[in-house]
């Protein structure tokens, strides 16, 4: 009796670490590319004839191209993973993710190879998009299974805290490189040596996942015949709107988390002409504010409610969106208050990504929930996160607008707020749906 009442905890604190750990990696990825984007645009999509604005706006396309191939792997290995078992699948992707990630780093530039740099890093950007689109759905569905009672939006909250700390991470390293050297051997070599971190990451997640154990859920249903795991099953019309709801309901949290969390520093030096390291800065405090609210939000969506948490969040960045972006466009406002402007921001992006992962994983039943929520989640990202730079910046040039990034918060905004109105309230004290 002893052993098994000490079992179920620690089940629970290797499910939450083994979890977000392979979802640190894939955003502290996505966050150094994000961050080195004018760097890789110099390197990889400078081509002959062609302006900076443009290299940036190539180097944004292959970015989207990535998120939009998330998925693609969310289907793939969303299906192997609501078949197979959440264990395997997520040792899998977090195998394939990192090799793509370090692979990067050996890419030879423009200078060296031509046409086929571009090209060959488009390509590894791809694959990382098919691995990453398989990660959300395992991670969030072994959280929220192995969750107690009352508890499934805090522990989801932590597979999105890892989210903060990996665009941290990506933030810190890229910030520190820029420290040490100078700007000529950041462009040379410099930019490398965040993507050759992602191996020796890769290593400890990869032991904590083979620690771990398959949900308790999954061996539930997996134990009886006529509830075995199989996503193709009769309701797949039902099971096809209940993602296109569950992409209306995290659009904002999309939106707005890369236009502030990752967008922001290319923004402020290609638009507002801000240097790099005053730029990393502001990135890294957008960071620090979601960070802070994730659990907070999490913890309180499981007495109020994920309804009135998501929608009070969508509608504090319809309100300040405009506002805040005003602040940090004023060249008298010091660099203090655009601080206390991005850490505003990004605290309420973590209002939604701390009951989100919760929210979306309470709306599939166990046998499709590593596919279904992991689809819905990676399309929201693929056309609302993935093209956020690649809209922004190719608005601003077409329109000369830098309002943009604004406007884009509040459009989503406004759709997702319709979206959250039809969560039910008690969403929140029901059981996950086998």
């Amino acid at each position: 009796m002893q052993l098994s009442r000490y079992h179920v905890p620690d089940s629970h604190k290797i499910a939450l670490i083994a979890g977000s750990v392979g979802n640190f990696i894939e955003w502290y990825e996505f966050a150094v590319y994000g961050f080195l984007a004018t760097i890789i645009a110099q390197n990889f999509f400078r081509l002959q004839g062609e302006s900076e604005i443009a290299g940036v706006i190539l180097t944004y396309a292959s970015f989207a191209i990535a998120f939009f191939f998330r998925p693609l792997g969310a289907v793939v290995f969303g299906r192997i993973g609501d078949r197979i078992g959440r264990k395997p699948t997520l040792i899998a992707v977090l195998v394939m993710m990192t090799l793509a990630t370090c692979a990067i780093g050996f890419m030879p530039t423009y200078g060296g190879v031509g046409i086929a740099a571009p090209l060959g890093l488009t390509a590894l950007r791809i694959l990382q998009g098919l691995f990453a689109g398989g990660e959300y759905g395992g991670a969030v569905s072994l959280m929220t299974e192995f969750a107690p009672k009352g508890k499934r939006g805090l522990y989801g909250a932590w597979q999105s805290l890892t989210v903060a700390f990996g665009l941290l991470a990506g933030a810190g390293v890229v910030a520190l490189l820029s420290g040490l050297l100078d700007q000529d051997a950041m462009l040379r070599w410099g930019w490398r040596v965040p993507f050759f971190l992602a191996l020796p990451m890769g290593f400890v997640a990869l032991w904590l996942r083979l620690r771990m154990e398959e949900t308790p859920a999954f061996v539930k249903i997996h134990d009886r015949p006529s509830l075995s795991p199989n996503p193709g099953e009769p309701a797949t019309g039902l099971i096809l709107k209940v993602i296109l709801l569950g992409v209306g309901r995290v659009m904002v949290w999309s939106a707005a988390g890369y236009t502030y969390l990752v967008v922001m520093p290319t923004y402020l030096q290609s638009v507002l002409h801000t240097g790099l390291r005053q730029s990393l800065i502001i990135a890294v405090l957008s960071n620090v504010g979601f960070a802070l609210t994730i659990i907070p939000a999490g913890s309180l969506s499981d007495r109020i409610g994920r309804r009135r948490m998501m929608v009070f969040a969508s509608v504090l960045l319809l309100v300040l969106a405009y506002p805040l972006l005003k602040i940090l466009q004023m060249e008298h406002v010091g660099l203090a208050i655009k601080c206390l402007v991005v850490l505003a921001a990004g605290g309420i992006v973590g209002l939604l990504a701390g009951p989100g992962p919760a929210m979306l994983a309470e709306m599939f039943p166990t046998r499709v929930r590593y596919t279904g929520l992991g689809l819905a989640y990676s399309l929201s990202n693929a056309l609302f996160s993935g093209c956020a730079g690649l809209i922004i910046t190719g608005l601003i040039r077409q329109t000369g607008n830098i309002d943009i990034p604004a406007y884009y918060v509040i459009v989503t905004a406004l759709i997702s707020i319709t979206a959250l109105m039809t969560l039910r309230p008690d969403d929140h004290l029901r059981a996950l749906d086998e």
